[in-house]
């Protein structure tokens, strides 16, 4: 292993060593701690379940040291403690995890777990990392950045996930889990405000209808003026505009045999475009870099920057004696996304991209349940889903003969719909009172339909954008259908020498399905007809793309000791057809475009470490620090140069994907008058992050560090509490995805350079080298009453 030296990572290892080499013998799993507390109390096997972070990884409630898989649960109180705002914050503390906000989005998430994931957001390609929303698994990455609240816990699941969950995952999975409805009438408000003009209010309330039944529900209003502001449009950049809701209608559970929940929840938002920074100056206007990364010059606002999701679900469950549970989880949503992105953020239209995401799916899952107290546990399963996912986008684009062609237009359509049916199961059984056996398997079947047009225009666009133009060329016009079929296998075997360690090992198979390169341009591909016409299977051939595999293996070890928790994995994959979607400057009709270079590259191999602990000390002291070491390569990287296969593993990266990620919390709780005073601080560091396969020096992040803190009072009873928050108090700049259309070295990527030093532009004029940035510092101050 390779470690660069800095006295962040020093200072990450040394905490995380010390709660480590303190351990007399092993421990148990980080994240058991108590439920109404996170300062590290450990878990006692004899506790109420109640007092215990039950997780539901393995789709039944357990304790998360019986759970041979590697998974970090966060609770509620644990996030609101931290100050967590979305989804993106839970990636700071877990080892080996990226949770970003899309380039230009808001709201769309591109997430990696053990260097699988995706992050291209257009319709075609399916997400590496699944996010569940209460056991929903939600298809496509647009609206997927949750914000926090009214939330039980987060679970991060690392590893392929097919043989216990819906929707089978290659990468791993992210579950966002809801609070139920309490049995009592409850009241809960949360108010926020801070700088940037922060301004939160979340109202949770609930009443019980007759004995078994309730109702109740959420209500969010989200906003924060922008980091930054758009020099050209006079709009804030980076601000946040959402209102959210959620209602649910609940009946039994609580020690009733039957449970029955619906679940609605919408989103609107309204935050203004996300406008990036220019890393170069404009190579034919001059325009200069920007002092400030939040500012930005991009002209284009049309369409209005607008996101609205909403889902409906029905979750039911059946106790048929003491051993079967039957469980349905019956799901429909939708999201539409209306974005204008600046591509080359200057104000003239060089390469302005609008664009709108149209989302939604169907889904049903039936499960068998069985624990009937003996050796043998496990679930039976059917999921089926049915998906349809419109990409729509223009690209306009800069010419240099403005009399004859005043401007370029590139049109796309993708309209990729996906159908998926399974059948999975699992089960575990207890050899003895210290070894268990686990085996499970799935089997895939997945379609993937596409509809696609490629066009070139003049003078506008087709109208999709309310500016109609003349249609100059057709190159994609493409329907077809492709479909995909995988039995995916999972074995573990857990050894447990005390109540409360658990070493384990376990194989599991990842799957990923095809698609259609929903960016492909049909001109591309392979002319096999002597009259010069291409059949429907010949551009098939070009804009498709075929499954992805991984096999996973990992050896784990879960204990507690005393007041000391202890999580450790190492593991190691082999990833097989890795599909590498992106798109480079193409002509359409002779007209300038950019078009899609979707390919199965070849293979990678992901091998590592992952430690997570915590302790508490004496005096209210509690310390508590994970720590991921990832060694990705690819093994075989052949791409097309000049029409000849080329391999070229030696110079791609595997992308979102830091060496090296850490954290390490220090807490202190104590007694002020008759209630409790928390304070914590938090130093999280990310190494190097190569943002694509092609190492970029402009928009590639170097190793950095984030500086947390808080402080939080709870009144005796909990009746309310204030607390205050600092995110990234060093006023860390730093970069978490970009755009880059510029001249490079199709085997080395070595960027090109003109004669004063700047790159090459391969799309516009001006050149494209376009990053976005992470939060700055942010403080803010919460109030909470419950009744």
């Amino acid at each position: 292993m390779k470690f660069h030296a800095t006295r962040t990572l020093a200072a990450l290892l040394v905490g995380t060593a010390s709660v480590c080499w303190a351990l007399p013998a092993a421990a148990q799993s980080t994240q058991e701690t108590v439920a109404d507390s996170d300062s590290g109390t450990p878990a006692d096997p004899d506790a109420e379940e109640s007092d215990v972070i039950i997780v539901t990884a393995r789709r039944r409630e357990e304790r998360l040291i019986d759970v041979p898989v590697a998974v970090t649960a966060l609770s509620g109180e644990q996030l609101e403690r931290s100050g967590a705002l979305d989804l993106t914050d839970v990636g700071q503390t877990v080892p080996n995890v990226t949770l970003e906000s899309s380039r230009a989005t808001n709201s769309t998430l591109s997430a990696f777990i053990r260097g699988i994931g995706q992050q291209d957001p257009v319709s075609g390609f399916e997400q590496g990392v699944g996010i569940y929303l209460d056991d929903v698994y939600l298809n496509r990455p647009q609206a997927a950045v949750l914000d926090i609240y009214d939330v039980e816990r987060v679970e991060v699941l690392r590893g392929p996930q097919g043989t216990l969950y819906g929707r089978n995952t290659i990468g791993g999975a992210v579950k966002y889990v809801t609070k139920r409805l309490p049995l009592e009438p409850s009241f809960k408000a949360r108010a926020t405000y801070g700088t940037y003009d922060q301004a939160e209010g979340v109202v949770t309330a609930s009443l019980p209808l007759g004995d078994i039944a309730r109702v109740g529900g959420s209500l969010a209003r989200l906003s924060r003026g922008g980091f930054g502001d758009n020099l050209t449009t006079g709009l804030e950049n980076y601000n946040k505009d959402i209102w959210a809701a959620r209602l649910s209608l609940e009946a039994g559970g609580y020690g009733e045999p039957g449970f029955i929940r619906i679940q609605g929840d919408y989103t609107k938002d309204k935050s203004n475009p996300r406008g990036g920074h220019r890393l170069i100056p404009g190579l034919v206007s001059g325009a200069p870099i920007l002092d400030n990364e939040f500012d930005t010059r991009g002209g284009i606002n049309d369409p209005a920057q607008f996101v609205e999701a909403y889902g409906l679900s029905l979750h039911a469950e059946l106790e048929i004696g003491d051993a079967v549970t039957l469980r349905s989880i019956s799901a429909f949503r939708k999201d539409d996304t209306e974005t204008p992105i600046d591509f080359d953020a200057l104000p003239a239209i060089d390469l302005d991209v609008p664009g709108a995401y149209y989302n939604e799916q169907l889904s049903q899952e039936f499960q068998v349940l069985w624990d009937n107290g003996g050796p043998l546990t496990g679930l039976l399963g059917f999921y089926y889903l049915d998906a349809k996912a419109d990409t729509l986008f223009e690209s306009r684009l800069y010419t240099t003969l403005p009399a004859l062609l005043p401007q370029l237009t590139g049109y796309t359509a993708a309209l990729v719909d996906t159908e998926t049916s399974a059948i999975f199961g699992d089960f575990t059984f207890d050899v003895t009172d210290q070894l268990s056996l686990s085996v499970g398997g799935r089997y895939t079947w997945d379609q993937r339909s596409a509809d696609i047009t490629k066009q070139s225009y003049i003078l506008g666009g087709p109208g999709t954008f309310g500016d109609a133009g003349f249609l100059i060329a057709t190159d994609t016009d493409f329907n077809g259908s492709e479909k995909f079929k995988k039995f995916t296998p999972r074995a573990s075997v857990s050894f447990k020498p005390t109540p409360d360690q658990n070493i384990y090992a376990s194989y599991s198979k990842g799957f990923k399905g095809g698609g259609f390169d929903p960016r492909g341009a049909g001109s591309n591909a392979p002319d096999l007809n002597s009259d010069g016409i291409q059949s429907d299977d010949e551009i098939a051939a070009f804009l498709s793309f075929n499954p992805e595999e991984v096999d996973s293996y990992e050896l784990g070890y879960k204990g507690a000791l005393g007041p000391i928790n202890l999580a450790a994995a190492a593991f190691y994959s082999d990833y097989k057809d890795v599909q590498i979607p992106g798109s480079v400057a193409c002509t359409v009709g002779g007209a300038p475009n950019f078009c899609g270079v979707v390919s199965n590259a070849g293979a990678a191999t992901i091998k590592g470490l992952e430690l997570e602990a915590n302790t508490r000390f004496a005096g209210g002291f509690s310390l508590s620090g994970s720590l991921g070491y990832i060694d990705a390569q690819y093994d075989e990287y052949v791409t097309n140069i000049g029409g000849t296969p080329t391999e070229v593993s030696d110079s791609r990266k595997i992308q979102n994907t830091p060496e090296l990620t850490g954290s390490l919390t220090v807490g202190y709780d104590t007694m002020l008058g008759a209630g409790d005073l928390y304070i914590g601080s938090t130093l999280s560091y990310r190494s190097k992050t190569n943002q694509f396969e092609i190492p970029n020096p402009y928009i590639d992040q170097d190793g950095y560090a984030l500086l947390d803190a808080n402080i939080v009072y709870t009144a005796p009873g909990g009746r309310w509490s204030f607390g205050i928050h600092g995110k990234n108090l060093t006023d860390k700049r730093y970069k978490t995805s970009g755009y880059t259309y510029v001249v490079a070295d199709a085997v080395t990527g070595e960027i090109a350079l003109d004669a004063n030093g700047l790159p090459i532009p391969a799309l516009g004029p001006e050149g494209v080298l376009t990053a976005f940035y992470g939060n700055p510092r942010q403080v803010f101050a919460t109030v909470t009453l419950n009744f």
